[in-house]
């Protein structure tokens, strides 16, 4: 049996405008975390890049709780020491799946050294129920752009590859935005009309991505579901919003639940003008901000060595 295997998980952007806690898609940015069994009990955790301040090895760390979760049922609850190592490159709390990749690469990592008694389908039940919600995880699973949806307690997800090759420009603000104070923001009930809106323009998005008809995105990636809730949380949004465009973006998004803003565009489109315009305008705002040029990964989570 292996004891030793690198993972490679993809960033996330869920949501996707008007697909609120259904729609998501992977990019190609990535954390690398190399699980490894050791024959001295107890947690080690080694941590380059995001998180190398803070994280600790204690079993709530979701990168150690994931493993244990598949390892436990596939291993009769067998005790075992566990080293893990991340290199971290996706930002945390910033709306690009730091928590999903980390939940994913822990389910992933111990199903491999369990011979994969599971099935990807059912790492998405676990990975739902320890994140909550299966928009994140499920691109983190399976690559691509998913459509992903809860029968009961059991999640499920499509996933789709659009017709045409896309570019995403996430704007990353120095700010963070926890996803409970996102989430807060939004109120337990809609006008029927914002919902009938955001019906159309996700059904929009889909027919626009599977068609190649992407001259439909600028209206497809509107939403009144939970963006004009969280508008105030990220200081400056619509100005970011109006910039991108302005650069030649189809549309801009919060994602997941923010603070990263993120563009799309045209394969052909000038990344790196729509993201330092995108870039200033949050300056404007007094508020520093990084920025990604992505495309869609389209493979998700992957044993690297």
């Amino acid at each position: 049996m292996m004891n030793k295997v690198t993972i490679l998980v993809p960033a996330t952007s869920a949501n996707c405008g008007p697909g609120f806690d259904t729609l998501g898609l992977a990019v190609n940015l990535y954390n690398e975390v190399t699980y490894e069994i050791t024959e001295a009990k107890g947690f080690q955790l080694e941590v380059e890049g995001e998180g190398a301040d803070y994280l600790k090895p204690f079993g709530r760390n979701l990168a150690f709780a994931s493993f244990l979760k598949v390892w436990n049922l596939a291993r009769n609850n067998e005790r075992i020491g566990l080293k893990v190592s991340m290199i971290n490159r996706i930002p945390m709390s910033r709306g690009l799946g730091s928590s999903s990749s980390a939940i994913v690469a822990g389910l992933f990592a111990a199903n491999c050294l369990c011979d994969n008694y599971f099935t990807k389908d059912e790492l998405l039940g676990f990975a739902t129920e320890i994140e909550g919600h299966p928009d994140n995880v499920a691109p983190a699973l399976y690559g691509g752009f998913t459509i992903s949806y809860m029968e009961g307690e059991r999640a499920h997800s499509l996933r789709l590859l659009p017709a045409k090759p896309l570019q995403f420009i996430a704007v990353v603000p120095e700010s963070k935005l926890a996803t409970s104070l996102a989430r807060q923001a939004i109120p337990k009930t809609v006008p029927h009309a914002d919902a009938v809106y955001n019906t159309s323009r996700a059904s929009l998005l889909v027919g626009a991505l599977l068609s190649g008809n992407y001259e439909y995105l600028g209206m497809a990636l509107e939403d009144k579901l939970h963006q004009p809730y969280r508008a105030h949380l990220i200081p400056g949004l619509a100005e970011v919003f109006a910039a991108a465009k302005a650069r030649g973006a189809y549309n801009a998004i919060i994602s997941g639940a923010g603070s990263t803003v993120m563009a799309y565009a045209a394969p052909e489109a000038d990344g790196r003008a729509i993201a330092e315009a995108m870039v200033a305008a949050f300056a404007k705002q007094g508020e520093r901000a990084a920025y990604h040029l992505l495309t869609l990964d389209t493979e998700g989570v992957r044993v690297l060595a």
